[in-house]
């Protein structure tokens, strides 16, 4: 008798129900494997997520209510010009190793950035803008600016702009046993495998984390993520495709879910080289996309259409020139003429992107046929996310890459359209634009902003690297365990307040 009540109680948690599975298995989390863990050269959204649980930003976008909020900072203020932004410190947060943090690790994780030797990301953004940042106390700092900047608290928000320790050795540990002041802490970590957390049991919110422990997998196929998903292996997925999460939404067991922001993907032309260092070939490549078709084909409709600029509908200054670009085939080909390109000679390029960060490929696909109709034939080499980003990103002549939300649009542009900017995939140059992008924060005029707004639009409307048809939702989903937990805009995600369902 006991040998039957053993053997149907271990049927009950194989099969069962996820309510028996509840009480002490982690939470599962799959996501794509990361290119890089250490902030500061993390370069994609499966980075930002493993962020998410590990360290803390100076200031957050809530979960529960999408306001840009402080969260390691607890109040500051600013000069009447902006120039000067002085932030006040939470006191009695630690880091996981038990170091307190404080000023002096604000003022080591920013002078990283500024550091040109060091190559890292934020310093795109940062380093024209800092002049200096110094310890005021043991809880407050000083950020001096080169220029006014009344959005540089928005800054922060990049997923590569957490806090650091100043004790620790980050570059020697931070791909193998990082430390931060966030919700989890690492248990283990098996790198392009799976990552343990344990919950972090001082930290500063109250009752956070809700969960004891999550186990990170790294997959590298999402069609596998979405079986593991429906299968009842996993817990919660993010960077999905559409119809991934419509598969979500439609299964018994899980739950899809999405938010709409500024994430796009951007078919880039290098400027530098033939054939894109002629704008009428870049003309002709925005001139052959009908935008509602693709937006429709890619997203079901579920987005916004672009203006080949990265300020969608979705930003305060965003300006649609009068009306979205239309598809005019005859005058794609009458500018391919007039740059050398016909029939006998038409243009050829191979168009490289990721095979598993959707909606690259899809897009790509969409793009090489509407193509077609001018007489462009594009080639398509796609790749793994982490071979595209080793082998070809910034490099190749024409690439599609998915880009994330930034709530702090000039923070973007500075990244990929100033010149000289550390991940200009246009490898583009223009003076003008990299004025009015300098224009734009620096002034709490307006009326003057939105003039500066619009002339970025224009530019990169008549001469820019890119076409940017559409934005698209950020999609994922979890299984009915799991409740509370919160998509963000700039890839930060929010499992601080995830509760298992009981």
């Amino acid at each position: 008798m006991k040998k039957r009540l053993l053997a149907l109680a271990l049927a009950m948690v194989s099969l069962g129900g996820m309510a028996i599975a509840a009480d002490n298995a982690p939470v599962r989390v799959i996501i794509i494997p990361p290119v890089r863990l250490t902030p500061g050269y993390l370069g994609d959204g499966a980075g930002a997520i493993f962020a998410s649980f590990v360290y803390d930003w100076l200031f957050r976008i809530n979960g529960q209510t999408g306001k840009v909020e402080p969260s390691l900072v607890d109040s500051y203020t600013t000069s009447p010009d902006a120039t000067v932004w002085t932030m006040k410190l939470r006191q009695g947060i630690k880091f996981h190793n038990g170091d307190p943090f404080n000023a002096d690790d604000v003022v080591y994780t920013v002078n990283r950035w500024l550091d040109k030797k060091l190559g890292l990301v934020p310093n795109g953004v940062f380093g024209p803008l800092v002049k200096s940042v110094e310890k005021v106390d043991t809880y407050t700092v000083r950020f001096t600016l080169t220029q006014t900047d009344v959005d540089f608290n928005l800054k922060f928000l990049d997923y590569n702009t957490p806090m650091l320790d100043s004790r620790y050795d980050n570059d020697q540990y931070g791909e193998t046993k990082p430390v931060g002041t966030g919700a989890f802490m690492v248990q283990s970590l098996v790198p392009k495998d799976r990552v343990e957390f344990t919950a972090n049991k001082n930290y500063w919110i109250k009752g956070a984390p809700y969960v004891d422990k999550v186990e990170l997998l790294f997959i590298p196929d999402t069609n596998t993520e979405i079986k593991m998903m429906q299968a009842g292996q996993a817990d919660l997925v993010t960077d999905i495709s559409v119809d991934q999460y419509r598969q979500l939404n439609s299964s018994s067991n899980t739950v899809g879910m999405y938010i709409k922001l500024g994430h796009h993907v951007a078919i880039s032309m290098r400027t530098d080289m033939p054939p894109f260092n002629d704008n009428r070939v870049r003309q002709a490549m925005k001139l052959v996309v009908d935008r509602q078709k693709m937006l429709d084909t890619v997203t079901y409709g579920m987005g916004a259409l672009g203006n080949d600029s990265p300020i969608g509908p979705f930003n305060p200054w965003y300006d649609d020139l009068g009306g979205i670009r239309q598809r005019d085939i005859p005058k794609a080909k009458e500018l391919l003429a007039e740059a050398g390109y016909n029939d006998k000679n038409p243009l050829s390029v191979t168009l490289y992107c990721s095979s598993n960060e959707p909606p690259e490929l899809d897009t790509a696909l969409v793009f090489q046929d509407m193509a077609k109709d001018a007489g462009i034939q594009i080639e398509i080499n796609s790749s793994p996310r982490d071979i595209y980003y080793a082998k070809h990103w910034l490099k190749e002549t024409l690439t599609a890459t998915l880009w994330g939300h930034r709530e702090d649009v000039t923070q973007l542009l500075r990244l990929a359209y100033m010149t000289g900017a550390p991940w200009n995939e246009g490898h583009y140059a223009n003076p003008a634009l990299d004025n009015n992008i300098r224009l734009a924060t620096s002034t709490t005029d307006v009326a003057k902003r939105k003039e500066y707004f619009h002339n970025i639009q224009q530019i990169l409307y008549d001469d820019g690297p890119a076409v940017i048809a559409f934005f698209q939702p950020y999609y994922g989903g979890t299984s009915k365990r799991v409740k509370d937990f919160y998509l963000t805009r700039n890839w930060i995600n929010d499992y601080r307040f995830m509760k298992i369902v009981q």
